[in-house]
């Protein structure tokens, strides 16, 4: 029965998924039209709030870029991809190996979304590898379902905000939050570690159960075409130039990345272990520079991985306009689209069900405005006020805005382009696997939030 259910979920979705991009383009028109109607603002209001966010993402855009490039660099280097042919050498069989990379995905996108986001998809691709008749499809997706705890983990940007506090939070809250909220109430409260554990010990199990019965079934993947070997032309001592001397010389990486390494000690010793996008490509770049042990080999692994950025440097820009579109308010109402979502989820809340309709809500907001700040920003104004005149602990009624922000990347393409761009595959290939665990894990997300 759930085979057959997983079954008609993955045919839906290579129905009827759109590519990417048009999936941005289709949500664009929606909101275009749903703000002219919601807000009572003209055409021309609505188009010149989609252009003034249309570049409002360019900085996070660039960051994304490398996080794929970088990260697909270094996984790229001989040593590095040893060490995970390794660990890919564990599982011996194909439901074996979606729960090892459920598992290992899920755990590194806790301690960082960037991180984890990355290192499960390369670890994917040599899972692939060496387990055989292992659904490649699934695997990937599995490697993606991760990212469901991530921002209620160690770089949750919104509980890592409350707990910085200072006056953008005041601001934020609607004067609502006036002290920092510690992360022993929202990242380590009970309720949080409580669905953190049950997804990370079940999400393993039900990306095993979607796995295909039948081999007919199965999507394998020839190993070969995921070998990203790069056969580097050799040349002989004589035959280089000064130019080839220098490009094929071990002493330029290693004292590059000596600075590098250098700067990355200071930033853990004076900062702690304090994760971000720039620190994370910053200690991938450099350490693929390192491994790649010439600056030839370093660039041609760097121009074969910059292949797979087309989507984020096409796509995020349509993405921050749909949350111009969004946050852009009626100059007399002060109405906005995202803001009158929020308001008439706000409006059927009882003080027990109010986590819930905010999880709900900040679920769908997300397909619109799928990033945590620009969530937060969105959300927070209207969600915390009213969460606190019903008596609905601040921690509590935050920690289910994140939890709705991430639950819906499942179904979202904007944050598995980067994966699918390592994996080298489509959004509708894995989609139909994350709607089962978007189903799934919305149902104990939602419990956790009503009670406990």
């Amino acid at each position: 029965m759930f085979k057959k259910f997983t079954n008609g979920c993955v045919a839906l979705v290579q129905r009827y998924l759109p590519d990417p991009f048009l999936f941005a383009v289709i949500l664009t028109f929606i909101v275009f039209i749903s703000g002219i109607f919601v807000t009572n603002q003209s055409p021309l209001a609505m188009i010149i709030h989609w252009n003034t966010g249309f570049w409002k993402l360019l900085s996070f855009s660039m960051q994304m870029a490398l996080v794929l490039v970088t990260g697909h660099t270094l996984a790229s280097a001989p040593s590095f991809k040893r060490g995970l042919r390794k660990l890919a050498r564990i599982p011996k069989t194909p439901t074996q190996a979606i729960m090892f990379v459920t598992l290992i995905s899920t755990i590194a996108c806790w301690i960082n979304w960037g991180f984890g986001l990355v290192i499960g998809a390369i670890f994917a691709k040599e899972l692939a590898k060496e387990v055989k008749n292992v659904d490649y499809r699934l695997l990937i997706a599995s490697a993606y379902s991760g990212f469901l705890v991530w921002h209620a983990g160690l770089s949750g940007s919104i509980p890592l905000k409350l707990a910085t506090g200072g006056k953008d939070i005041v601001i934020a809250t609607s004067g609502t939050i006036t002290n920092p909220i510690p992360t022993s109430v929202t990242l380590f409260s009970r309720f949080n570690i409580i669905i953190l554990l049950i997804l990370l010990f079940t999400l393993p199990l039900l990306n095993r159960a979607m796995h295909p019965a039948k081999k007919e079934d199965t999507v394998c993947i020839d190993p070969n075409l995921l070998n990203d070997d790069l056969q580097a032309a050799t040349i002989s001592a004589k035959e280089m130039t000064p130019a080839d001397k220098l490009e094929n010389s071990p002493i330029i990486s290693i004292a590059v990345s000596i600075m590098g390494f250098i700067y990355i000690f200071y930033y853990f010793a004076t900062k702690g272990f304090k994760l971000n996008l720039n620190i994370i490509n910053f200690l991938f770049l450099f350490t693929a520079i390192l491994l790649h042990g010439t600056p030839r080999k370093f660039l041609d692994a760097i121009t074969e991985a910059t292949k797979g950025t087309s989507g984020i440097i096409l796509q995020f820009p349509f993405y921050a306009g749909i949350m111009g579109m969004m946050i852009g308010a009626n100059p007399v109402t002060h109405v906005s689209l995202a803001g009158a979502m929020s308001s008439a989820f706000v409006n059927i809340s009882t003080t027990k069900t109010f986590p819930f309709f905010t999880f709900l809500s900040a679920g769908i907001v997300n397909f619109f405005v799928p990033s945590g700040g620009g969530q937060w920003a969105v959300q927070a104004p209207i969600m915390m006020p009213a969460g606190a005149a019903l008596h609905v602990p601040a921690a509590k009624t935050a920690m289910a805005i994140a939890w709705g922000d991430a639950w819906t990347n499942m179904i979202q393409p904007f944050w598995a382009l980067p994966a699918l761009g390592i994996a080298r595959l489509g959004a509708k290939d894995i989609m139909g696997f994350c709607l089962i665990d978007l189903l799934y894990s919305g149902i104990i997300i939602a419990l956790g939030l009503i009670f406990l």
